[in-house]
């Protein structure tokens, strides 16, 4: 699909600066842009490339001007990262613009489908689910009985929502995620063996969830395991029974949450973090990567470390830590001198 630079503009309600005619069917990074391409340009350090780049459309700052000729036509916004995000964003809804049910696959005769759905080849749809305007289901996806999913929700293919879930609008499931599978019951008995508790409840996602490829967040034991609104989850992450997540918190690939965990609002929490169970971690928190979380955090916390403890301390620490092979060889001169005075 074509677009020239007047219709991209005409998006982005921005200014075109050359050819307005000029089409472009594919994007670049400045640096490797090539003819029909289009490119953006909003970190400095990558200005240079713009003079030489063969990039046919390049999104600029309305600031930008060109000390040198330049052959790029170039559409001025107010912010160029986040005009090229918007573009990459009406792009991808255009691919992903599918409709209609695809054979074979499986619906409930119980489960009721809108005109604007996109069903894909080998899906299963169970009993009594509620499906919203313009779902996107795509191939090889299973969706349990009675779950609800809400208006504009994708599920990518291979992803799995078991049953009596809830889903919201404008939520994604990606790839492999597996929202619902059992939480991690088991009761010791007095000879050494496990036996399986029932997991009876539910996961709830509110509204524009993201949950990445191969991320599982288990059903409660009893209750609701819920993610809040706005909450993106990166892949493979592992969120336990009955754990909580507040509003727009962001969690990186890795990070496994245990059981009853409650998490604020606003939090950002790096890849490979561990956080125990039945704590209680406050808002707008910030973890470093690989750090272990072991106690209950206060708003507002930056930690780092394994165990963790505060960002700071661990930074002094950690300059020391470096050089404890530097500190024994002083002491060691230090003894021997002491030593040999005596």
């Amino acid at each position: 699909m074509k677009f020239t630079a007047e219709q991209i503009a005409g998006i982005l309600e921005g200014t075109v600066v050359g050819d307005p005619n000029i089409e472009v069917f594919k994007l670049s990074k400045i640096e490797e842009g090539s003819k029909g391409s289009l490119s953006f340009l909003s970190n400095d350090k990558y200005t240079p490339y713009i003079y030489k780049t063969e990039a046919s459309i390049t999104i600029v700052n309305s600031d930008f001007e060109p000390e040198k000729p330049i052959t790029t036509t170039l559409i001025k916004v107010e912010d160029a990262y986040e005009g090229f995000s918007k573009l990459l964003e009406y792009y991808n809804q255009i691919k992903l613009n599918k409709f209609g049910i695809e054979q074979p696959c499986f619906i409930s005769e119980t489960t009721k489908t809108p005109e604007n759905i996109y069903i894909g080849a080998f899906a299963y749809i169970g009993s009594n689910v509620e499906i919203g305007e313009n779902v996107k289901i795509f191939p090889n996806a299973y969706i349990g009985d009675n779950v609800k999913l809400g208006d504009n929700t994708i599920v990518f293919a291979g992803g799995k929502v078991y049953s009596d879930c809830v889903i919201g609008n404008n939520c994604v499931i990606n790839s492999g995620a597996i929202i619902g599978a059992d939480g991690f019951g088991f009761a010791p008995s007095k000879a050494g063996e496990y036996s399986k508790i029932p997991q009876i409840g539910n996961v709830i996602l509110e509204d524009y969830v993201d949950v990445g490829a191969g991320t599982t967040i288990d059903r409660a034991t009893m209750g609701s395991t819920i993610i809040r609104s706005g909450v993106k989850l990166d892949n493979q992450i592992q969120i336990a029974h009955n754990v909580e997540i507040g509003k727009n918190t962001v969690i990186a690939a890795q990070t496994g949450v245990a059981g009853s965990t409650k998490i604020g609002a606003g939090c950002l929490i790096g890849g490979q973090v561990g956080i125990a169970g039945h704590l209680v971690i406050g808002n707008n928190v910030r973890v470093q990567a690989q750090s272990g979380i072991g106690r209950n955090v206060k708003d507002n916390e930056i930690l780092q470390g394994s165990p963790s403890f505060g960002y700071s301390d661990w930074s002094k620490s950690y300059v020391h830590f470096k050089n404890l092979p530097k500190l024994v060889k002083t002491i060691d001169k230090l003894e021997k001198k002491v030593d040999g005075n005596n």
